[in-house]
């Protein structure tokens, strides 16, 4: 559902920007609500505080009760209009954003708080820093983690974890080694990366709400292990096994085996929590990482994209998932400007007033995204 919008009251300036355009929005949205906006956008001549005095003029005291996840959405508009980054208005909603939340912080595991102003209270980033806000590129963190994150990428965190690794610091910006490799494997899933990069990366943090993964290899990786997760479900481990070439069927039974062990040791709890926690905890056994390279290596990103297909037609992958074209994975990310927003009227196509989208309409369901040309990419919703 989406809301019907209130015209402006007169046409913007021909002359203004985008950013303008976009800036002066933001304002109107936030005292469609009631909102202030920050003092720093304030200021005469602000396009931010334009669009709230003219908001203002127009709804009175008719506003809307403002939501935290409304607020949250405020916040991370004009974050990104600060910083010349690309917000998908259609997708990234205030319902998307109460759909990605998590009660464990992914890099750290530690229970999130809101409003507290303290280190593990709930924030909202992109986790692919090239990429725009948008569906499949944001994930919740602690803001401890999401500091420590900043503008790294998934080379940056591997680096930070070896070097803390061999012994040179206890700790970088407040994380320990096995957070900045988690934090790694986070980052790596939104960025297409070489096959034999993906293949060798454990899968120490399962994705997190509808989050997008563009490596087929890790796609795959993903999808042996959810088999594991199934509450009253068999893993079912030769069926799966018999779809790969058959020099790799036994080597894949191995490592199913090692995975299916690790998950008996865990004892017989269908928490979901507990159960994600034992799976991640076995990918960073050294031993299960090796049989899943000697299966990764041997396969091509193309043989991967295949193994995801017919574990689909087959039914061994997770009920819900579904395919989509490699553009669709990506849409609205603006990797073709490295995550920034448009500066002219030819790439900008929302036309004003902007509406308030309440919910997307979308189902919540774990995605697939599969392409030849492109990589496969899977989007998980609780």
């Amino acid at each position: 559902m989406t809301l019907a919008t209130t015209p402006c009251p007169s046409p913007l300036p021909a002359t203004w920007s985008v950013a303008d355009r976009t800036a002066f929005e933001i304002g109107w949205d936030h005292a469609r609500h009631r909102l202030l906006p920050p003092a720093d956008h304030l200021h005469a001549g602000n396009p931010v505080r334009q669009g709230w005095e003219a908001g203002q003029a127009v709804f009175g005291t008719r506003t809307r009760q403002p939501t935290p996840q409304l607020r949250k959405w405020l916040q991370l508009r004009l974050g990104a209009w600060v910083r010349g980054k690309a917000f998908d208005l259609v997708g990234v909603t205030p319902a998307f954003l109460r759909r990605i939340e998590v009660p464990l912080c992914p890099i750290t595991g530690e229970a999130l708080t809101h409003g507290t102003g303290g280190g593990n209270d709930a924030s909202i980033d992109r986790v692919n820093n090239l990429a725009g806000y948008a569906v499949g590129n944001l994930a919740v963190m602690s803001a401890r983690a999401n500091r420590a994150k900043s503008d790294c990428d998934w080379r940056d965190a591997v680096g930070f974890a070896r070097q803390i690794e061999q012994g040179r610091l206890g700790s970088i910006d407040g994380l320990n080694a096995r957070q900045w490799a988690r934090l790694a494997v986070l980052t790596s899933y939104c960025t297409p990366l070489p096959h034999a990069e993906a293949a060798a990366l454990p899968l120490l943090v399962l994705p997190p709400p509808r989050l997008r993964v563009l490596n087929p290899v890790q796609v795959l990786q993903l999808m042996l292990t959810l088999r594991f997760m199934r509450q009253g479900q068999p893993a079912r481990v030769d069926r799966v096994a018999a779809l790969f070439p058959p020099a790799l069927r036994t080597p894949v039974l191995v490592l199913m085996t090692s995975l299916l062990a690790r998950r008996i040791a865990a004892g017989p709890s269908w928490s979901p929590a507990l159960v994600q926690r034992a799976m991640e905890d076995a990918w960073a056994e050294p031993a299960i990482l090796r049989r899943w390279q000697a299966v990764a290596g041997a396969l091509s990103g193309a043989q991967c994209e295949r193994l995801v297909e017919r574990l689909h037609a087959h039914r061994l992958a997770h009920p819900g998932w579904r395919c989509l074209p490699p553009d669709a994975a990506t849409e609205a990310w603006a990797l073709q400007t490295g995550g920034l927003a448009p500066k002219s009227d030819e790439a900008d196509v929302r036309t004003w007033p902007s509406g308030l989208p309440i919910s997307a309409g979308t189902q919540p369901a774990l995605g697939l995204a599969t392409g030849r040309s492109a990589g496969a990419a899977v989007a998980l919703a609780a």
